[in-house]
């Protein structure tokens, strides 16, 4: 499940005209707009002379030189050793992996073709192995990397509660809510509970003693490509950050074992199980997890759940083309059904 402003950014020819000229593609052939992904980063496919490849413009908050360098490190990592990754593209005097202009950065990928997840249970399987697979290959680099990453995750984040007091004080009269004033003071309290009664919980499993550690951050079916139902790329490394692998597989299991399309009122309110179960299979095939962190998991997936709904209906008041409030209830639902089903959801 990616949640995203409605609007999506895009290049313009002048642009993208300055941008490709730092790089040796030969004769360009056709630039494409290529709707995946973030809404705020647009990209475009790129036909030419030497290839295929991914034009991205990166989101402004994930633009700091440092994040930067510290995301192309690892992606540099990851291609060492194997990891299934769209690799990134040097500029024409081979100095470099980035063009600057103005306040933006962008990336050039080798283009890497493939489908979008299917939500069968063996994606999910697999998904989880190559999440194993990323820590894995980034638990060395972890310990030998000095450069600085980001701390912290969606887990007992002060930035969630106060966005959802955001919403009750400051958005009441945004379209998306209109007729609702009421109930959303109603709806925005129960949120709150929930979010705090699963970050206490976490923390009771023992969350906070787990060792950080670099994590992904953002691994959800719209970062990564499929063929054969198996994972032939992963796509996007901007939210790297420092904390506890477990955020990482909780929030993949949660994203991979939603049940969503159409309107949210009508999504059900249990997840997948069986992508579920596939999701923790995969990924302990190759990595085991500690009691606390199976313990912590279902809550930290309630978390997630609640965090990822809270930045674009502060922004927008909505998500995508859906109302906030309409997907507020829809969350509410879903964590009413993680709560009475903790206890199935934690894996053995």
């Amino acid at each position: 499940m990616v949640l995203e402003p409605k609007e999506r950014a895009s290049f313009d020819s002048g642009e993208l005209a300055v941008v490709l000229s730092h790089f040796d593609l030969g004769v360009i052939e056709s630039v494409t707009e290529f709707p995946r992904g973030s809404r705020r980063s647009p990209k475009a496919g790129i036909v030419a002379e030497r290839g295929k490849f991914l034009l991205k413009r990166r989101m402004a908050a994930r633009a700091r030189p440092e994040r930067v360098r510290l995301s192309h490190r690892v992606q540099a990592h990851l291609a060492t050793v194997g990891f299934p990754l769209a690799r990134l593209v040097a500029t024409r005097d081979g100095k470099h992996s980035v063009v600057q202009l103005r306040e933006h950065v962008y990336e050039l990928f080798e283009f890497i073709a493939g489908q979008p997840f299917e939500r069968t249970a063996d994606e999910a399987e697999d998904a989880g192995r190559v999440l194993a697979k990323f820590h894995v290959a980034t638990e060395e680099f972890s310990s030998l990397s000095n450069l600085p990453a980001p701390q912290g995750d969606f887990h007992d984040a002060s930035g969630v509660r106060t966005g959802l007091c955001a919403i009750r004080s400051t958005l009441k009269s945004h379209d998306s809510f209109t007729g609702t004033e009421v109930e959303l003071d109603g709806l925005v309290a129960f949120l709150l509970k929930a979010y705090d009664r699963a970050s206490d919980a976490a923390n009771s499993a023992g969350f906070e003693q787990l060792p950080r550690r670099l994590i992904h951050a953002d691994w959800h079916p719209g970062n990564i490509l499929f063929r054969n139902r198996r994972v032939v790329a992963v796509l996007d490394y901007d939210s790297l950050r420092m904390s506890r692998r477990i955020a990482d597989v909780a929030n993949g299991a949660m994203q991979f074992s939603m049940l969503a399309g159409g309107d949210p009122a009508s999504w059900p309110d249990q997840l997948d199980q069986d992508r579920y179960r596939g999701f923790l299979r995969g990924y302990t095939s190759i990595c085991g997890l500690s009691s606390p962190e199976l313990a912590s998991t279902p809550y930290l997936m309630a978390e997630a759940l609640i965090a990822e709904c809270v930045p674009p209906i502060t922004e927008t008041g909505s998500v995508g083309q859906w109302a906030g409030y309409r997907v507020m209830q829809m969350v509410r639902r879903k964590l009413t059904w993680l709560e009475g089903n903790t206890a199935s959801l934690v894996v053995n």
